[in-house]
């Protein structure tokens, strides 16, 4: 039973049961729990697919604990043997002439139709530190194995997604927020074309996740998510905003995750609008210096495009922007990225 197909099937029907953990959450340390968020424990899936045997009984003691029907609701779900067969979603694929919009909402179909992971058992280990090479392997992984993802698997799918478009940018936005004595953390890919911003992602919440290419600046975009967090009581205490992601799915690169960091506490509405410019500023830069984006007219498609057979485009340099810290207009020293294991969230 662990790893075969009968794992997302009783992943969903635990999902389609209630659930186990109430938030979205990131992954930081290693071990064996690897991080409390907003005081509930989080697993990773550290061992690859199939699970293993360890992973998979930990997997069904932790929704013994959390579930409000506790052991009885593992029983009944493992003791079943007419459980329905899940479906897989299809990755989607695009005519040339597809509009960008279009396609991004049809990406985000696909990303709901995987189902949130409500398991308390992340099944992919996503390493932030990893070369964008193998992020793009993993999210291969994923289309082929279609099981619930969290917020940070999002992510990594909705890069592999959108690659093939040309004029697209793409760029993580990361949010930390409080309710009831506790943090929160959670992840959505921002996405830029034709002047405008919007988001991809998956979350409990429908206001938390995607959002569609409409809003002028990257204010009015974390604005809107900001809004959505006061709606269900969350105080929004930091976002942390990437540079653009190249589209070149061999790239040895890092994702640059945090180029700006700020802290929405120390900053008043006007700032926060200043600070959200710069930014874009940086990442209109970033786009004259490396050119993540392939260039229509240099990019050929055929009369249909998907991940799987998307050109990459220009390799960009392998520099890492500073990261501004809100409030500090000086650049600092360019660092290097830590060996981040993991990312967990709850919202």
């Amino acid at each position: 039973m662990p790893g075969g197909k009968a794992c997302p099937g009783a992943a969903r029907l635990s999902e389609a049961s209630g659930g186990a953990v109430p938030r979205d959450e990131e992954q930081d340390d290693e071990g064996d729990e690897d991080m409390r968020d907003g005081g509930v424990p989080f697993f990773i899936n550290r061992g690859g697919l199939p699970v293993d045997e360890a992973t998979w009984e930990r997997m069904w003691r932790h929704v013994s604990r959390c579930h409000p029907e506790g052991e009885r609701i593992a029983l009944q779900i493992r003791g079943a043997t007419d459980l329905p067969k899940v479906p897989i979603p299809s990755v989607p694929t695009f005519a040339a002439a597809t509009p960008i919009q279009e396609r991004l909402e049809a990406i985000q179909r696909y990303i709901r139709e995987l189902q949130y992971n409500h398991t308390g058992t992340q099944f992919f280990e996503i390493k932030k530190s990893r070369p964008l090479t193998g992020l793009m392997d993993l999210a291969k992984e994923m289309t082929k194995e279609a099981l619930p993802i969290k917020c940070l698997e999002a992510v990594i799918l909705g890069i592999y997604l959108t690659n093939s478009m040309a004029g697209l940018e793409r760029f993580p936005i990361s949010f930390k927020t409080h309710f009831s004595g506790n943090f929160f953390r959670h992840i959505v890919l921002g996405v830029h074309c034709g002047g405008r911003f919007g988001a991809l992602g998956i979350s409990r919440r429908d206001d938390l996740m995607y959002k569609p290419l409409a809003f002028r600046t990257l204010g009015e975009l974390v604005s809107e998510y900001e809004e959505a967090y006061r709606r269900c009581w969350h105080s929004l205490k930091k976002v942390k905003i990437g540079q653009y992601v190249s589209h070149d799915p061999h790239s040895v690169e890092q994702i640059e995750w945090k180029h700006s960091v700020l802290d929405v506490d120390k900053l008043d509405p006007e700032e926060l609008r200043k600070e959200l410019e710069r930014h874009t500023r940086d990442m209109r830069l970033k786009i004259s210096k490396g050119n993540p984006s392939p260039s229509k007219d240099r990019k050929r498609e055929g009369s249909v495009s998907s991940p799987q057979r998307s050109q990459s485009s220009p390799h960009r340099r392998n520099s890492r922007t500073e990261r501004r810290p809100s409030g500090d207009k000086k650049p600092t020293e360019p660092k290097t990225m830590p060996d981040i294991n993991g990312y967990q969230i709850r919202v």
